[in-house]
Formats: structure tokens, sequence, C-alpha cells
């Protein structure tokens, strides 16, 4: 760990403050600009280019405001506000995350274009992302089109980095940013630099960012070990757009985190332990490649996609082990445009999975890979004007490879259809149903064991069931759904178990002139093999999460350049059932607040100041692992904390 002093911090408060009244004096004079971020979601969907379809009405959309904010905080904050996606754990390297109770390792997820989860070790995330790269977040929960690619399951993820075309304002031909934060609680400090050109089609995009501190303390006053933050974060991006729309970009991008963490590094403890840390070194890469006509509107409107993501997990103490996993992709679509609203996507993909565990020390090496090989086609109908029709088809073959050489080939079909009515100009109703081929998914490569076998595994197929309405008079959206995911065949190690996540959802968003709120209710319960289940027998698939609620309000004072808001989480006691459960798991309710406030006479200088679990709630996420044991200290969220956050535009 790397201590932070007073002399330190006292520093860094006054780079932070310099600094931001440098950029700011020195930038306002010559640019006029004022940076308005959408703080609807419903505006933000209108940029989908298949938004209205079928396939898109149980989809969530994060509103540029929400992303704004959370840049310099984590995916909790990234998906604030939305019960129906829970996000566990209190630190980057271990948040897992959850759509409908279903973990989403059994997502469809990409970072621009290029396929994720890359599974290494069930006590970190294979989906750990800075949300200072993102630009737009979609998930699209449940039933999921062909074109989401293999191993959709129950869903798909969609996130995309910020383009250099969204940093440089509109007149220049060079500009970015800096952001500069610091935390109360953990001493916490980081800054993150973008700079971003175009000049005649071409672009070009560097970021950096950096986080350091100290173990922070929960709700009670105790100090959480191994909960330092020690971040490096990177992305790259180079593109080319020609006058005729044809867009060709190439994105990399790096997050290392490397510090002593729990030995389990998703724990607070085990068996009243708390000291025991190990070092975890760890880095998420992700590289793409894109190519598409962005003014296509016809017959001929091709994508590619090539990537490759990889996850790596060096924990050189007690036995020296190595565990890495990726995945190689690729994707090659046509969009038919027949008039309207009405498209056919049609195209092949490919996966390369792998996972590899080595330990030097022991001379030990395992790996198992999967390929897949892919043929879909999604259509996308209005047939009148109230009725909305998605439905599609994928073939997919798998070559699956484990230890000792181990070979099962397996093929299945995938289906799906969604369907919106709307009744009346106001109200619709609305459903899908899919079946999804998953194959047989890599293990998680610190379990691997030499003396596997793979005889009786089976090919997992999803099976997934959504019905619900929005109502939408005026600036009220009103709606929800009721959902079911069966996954059949569902891997854990060398056997297969059946498990399944059901539920509803409940949400209401309101937006006006001046403001924005946001309330969503979630409940799900998970089963494994037909009994309730507890977090053990569910990981990798699912959590038992019970009833979450969010609320979410930000308004304008009236005082140019102030908004003010705040957020609720709350979650209901909530009993799994499981005869391996020891625990009920307990409730809790945690308040933050923020203000907000952009210098009328500086547009491109923005403050924010923001108090995180204003009540010093003691708490773990219900999304954290471990809560219905007597034997795990889950780890817990941070205590109330302070935080100031300057961004400088230029």
């Amino acid at each position: 760990m790397r201590p932070c002093d007073g002399a330190l911090t006292r520093n860094f408060r006054t780079l932070f403050l310099g600094s931001v009244a440098t950029i700011g004096a020195g930038t306002a004079e010559a640019q006029d600009q004022r940076y308005v971020f959408d703080l609807d979601p419903l505006l933000v969907e209108r940029r989908d280019t298949f938004s209205g379809a079928a396939d898109r009405a149980t989809s969530m959309y994060v509103s540029d405001l929400e992303l704004e904010r959370a840049r310099t905080g984590d995916l909790k904050d990234v998906f604030a506000g939305i019960a129906s996606v829970s996000v566990g754990g209190a630190l980057p390297l271990t948040q897992k995350i959850y759509i409908n109770g279903v973990d989403m390792l059994n997502l469809g997820v990409t970072i621009d274009g290029a396929a994720q989860n890359n599974r290494a070790f069930h006590h970190v995330s294979a989906n750990a992302i800075d949300p200072g790269l993102l630009k737009q977040v979609r998930v699209d929960a449940t039933v999921s089109p062909a074109d989401a690619g293999p191993y959709a399951l129950a869903g798909s993820v969609v996130f995309e980095t910020v383009d250099p075309e969204d940093v440089v304002p509109e007149g220049q031909n060079v500009g970015g940013n800096l952001r500069l934060g610091y935390s109360d609680n953990g001493a916490t400090q980081q800054g993150a630099l973008t700079l971003a050109g175009v000049h005649q089609g071409f672009s070009w995009l560097g970021y950096v960012k950096r986080a350091e501190g100290d173990d922070y303390q929960s709700g009670d006053g105790t100090t959480i070990l191994g909960t330092a933050a020690d971040l490096y974060s990177y992305l790259g991006k180079i593109a080319y757009q020609g006058p005729e729309g044809h867009r060709f970009e190439l994105t990399g991008q790096q997050l290392d985190d490397q510090e002593l963490r729990q030995f389990r590094a998703n724990f607070g403890g085990l068996g009243g332990v708390v000291d025991n840390l190990r070092l975890y070194d760890t880095t998420r890469s992700s590289y793409s490649f894109t190519y598409e006509n962005v003014l296509a509107d016809g017959l001929w409107d091709p994508k590619l996609s090539l990537g490759y993501s990889e996850s790596e997990i060096i924990i050189p103490d007690p036995w020296d082990s190595n565990g890495r996993s990726g995945t190689w992709s690729a994707s090659l679509q046509n969009t038919f445009n027949l008039g309207g609203n009405n498209t056919v996507v049609a195209g092949i993909d490919h996966q390369k999975r792998f996972g590899n565990y080595t330990s030097p020390t022991f001379g030990e090496d395992y790996r198992e890979e999967s390929k897949v090989y892919g043929i879909f086609a999604q259509a996308r109908l209005e047939p009148t004007d109230r009725l909305n029709l998605s439905f599609g088809a994928r073939f997919d073959h798998q070559e699956f490879t484990g230890l000792n050489t181990a070979s099962l080939d397996n093929s299945g079909m995938s289906g799906n259809i969604s369907a919106t009515y709307w009744l009346s100009d106001t109200f619709a109703i609305r459903g899908g149903l899919s079946s999804v081929f998953g194959g047989i998914d890599i293990e998680d490569n610190y379990t691997y064991l030499p003396s596997w076998t793979y005889a009786t595994l089976e090919p997992s197929r999803a099976k997934n069931a959504t019905l619900g309405f929005d109502w939408e008079p005026g600036n009220l959206k009103l709606g929800g759904e009721i959902f079911v995911t069966q996954i059949d065949n569902a891997r854990s190690g060398i056997s297969n178990f059946d498990f399944e996540s059901r539920g509803f959802n409940l949400g209401a968003t309101y937006g006006w002139s001046s403001g924005f709120a946001r309330a969503t209710l979630s409940h799900s319960d998970v089963e494994v093999n037909g009994s309730p289940s507890d977090t053990y027998s569910a990981q990798d698939f699912g959590a038992p999460l019970g009833t979450v609620m969010a609320f979410e309000i930000e308004q304008d004072t009236g005082l140019d350049g102030l908004r003010v808001g705040g957020g609720l989480d709350i979650a209901l006691d909530y009993s799994t059932d499981s005869t391996g459960s020891e625990l009920d798991l307990e409730g809790y309710e945690v308040v933050s607040l923020f203000a907000e406030y952009t210098p009328p006479a500086r547009q491109n200088l923005t403050i924010r100041a923001e108090i995180s679990n204003l009540f010093d709630t003691e708490y773990a996420d219900r999304a954290s692992y471990g809560a219905d044991y007597l034997s795990v200290t889950t780890l817990k969220e941070p205590g109330r904390t302070v935080s100031l956050v300057a961004i400088a535009r230029f």
C-alpha cells in the first residue's frame, strides 16, 4: 500500500485548485460554449440506430449527465438509479454486475464492438471498466436479438467509448479536458487528462487517469483493509471519416490495478480474519477495429468489427499464480434498410475464448479454449403505426478444447421474438421470448484441476420470457415487466446444473424544463436445480437480490449554473429460503447528495461537491457476495464520503 500523508494531501489540494483556476482563466475568453448534457435517458435512447424497435422495449440507457457524473467514480455510479442493474463489490477490481438477478457473465458484453467477459477468477470482476472512458451505455435485459452475438444468454450490454469529435469543441482542431478529484474517506485523489484533435476527416484521442489513496472506512468507522485505490487507466483512439460517411476506427484501452487486497478480494474477510492480505496485480485491456458507413441508408450498409480483450490476474503469493483469459472476436454484417423503421440485419461472427492458468513454481500450465462460428439475421419491422415486431435467429457451431486435450463439438439454433403494441397514443403492451444456445463456456482459470474430465458436460441453453407495459402521458413515463430466465445445463467445473432468475421491475421517469427524477424498483429470486439458492450455489450465474429500489432527482436552483440533486438506494430485508444460507439479508437505506456549479463567466469549468452515504450507513451492497454466511465478512461499502471534483475543458 502507498501511504497518503497530510503533506501530500495538502499538495494535491493546492494542485487541484491551482490547475483548475489556470485552465479556466486561460480559455474562458476564447470559448463561449456552454457544456450541456442530456439528463433524460429518453433523449439518449433516440440516438440508438434501432431506437423504438420491439427488441429494445426492455433496454435501459444511461443518460449523458449520469455518465458525466460517474467519470470519476465506478460502475456503481454508472448504473445509479437503475434498480434492475445491481453492482456488488466496493472496488472496481471486484465489482460484479447483475441484470435482473443474472450475472453479466451470461450476457453478451462488448466495448466498441470487442467482445468481453474474460473469465479469470471469481473473486474479481471480469468486466472492470473505467467510466471516464464511456460515451454510451445500453443494457438489453432478458431477451437479446440475434445480432448481439454468441453467449448472449440473458441479454446484452453495449459500452461505447468517447470519440475525438465528442471532446473537441466546434470550430477548433484540438481540445480536451482535465478532471481532478479528491475524496476524504480513504484520502483518494485522482486526475484524468483527455486530449483530442480533428483535421480533414482524421481524428485522434488520448486519455490517461491515475487514482490512488488509502483504505477507506465503513459506516461504523471500521477501516476496511485491502481497499486502497491504486489504478491506472489509458485509452487511445484513431479514426478517419470520409465525406461519404466511411468511418474507420482503431481503439485500445487498458486498466491496471496493483495493490494489497483481501486474500479473497471480493470479501471483507473470512472466518473473522480481516487482515489476511496479498498482492493482486491485475490488467484489463481491450482493442477494437471497426468500419461502417455512418451515412448509409439503403440496402448496402455494412459494418465490420474486429476485437481482442484480455484479463490478466497475477497473485505472486502464496503459489505464484498467473491467470490470463482473452477473447478474439470478429463480426461482419449488413443492415438492409427497407424504408421507414423496417430493417433486416444479417451477417456472420466468430469468437475464440481461452483461459490459461500457470504457476511456474509448481510447473502447472492449464488451458481451456472455445471457438464459436455463427450466422445470424434479425428483422425489425413496423407493420402498422401501432405495432412493432422484432424476430431473429442464429446458428452457432462450437469447438471446445479442455484440459488434457479433451475435445467437445456442439451446434445449436437460437431464436427470439419481441412485440410492442400501442393500444393508444400513450399506452403500450410488450413482450418477448427467446431460446439461446450457449454451448460450453470456459471456466474460471483459477479453478482448473488436472484431474478434470468432460464426458458428462452438456451444452447450455437459456430460455427467456418477458411481459410488460409502458405508459407515457406527456413528460411522465411509467413502465414495468415481469421476467424469467432459465439456463439449463449451466456449467460448474465439470458438472451441469439448472439456474433460474425470475421477478419483476417497475419504474417511473419524469423530466421537466429544469430537472429530472427517476424511481425504479426491482425484485428477483434465483433458484438452482429448482430450489432457492444461496450466494455460493448461484455463483457466476446470479445472486439472490430480493427487492431493491433506487430514486434520483436533479434540479436547477434558479441561480445561473448551479444544479443540485441526490439519490436514495434501498434494499429490503430478504430471506433466500435456501438451505445453504445461514443468515437473512439485512436491508439498508443510503442517501447521497450533490451540488454542481458551472460559473456563468467560466462555462468551460465545472465544480462538483458530493456527499455519499450521508448518514454513515454500515452495509454491504445487496449484490456483494457472502452476506448469507456466518463465516464471511462482507466487503462493506464506504461510510460517509465527501468528494470534490473539478472539470476544466479547453
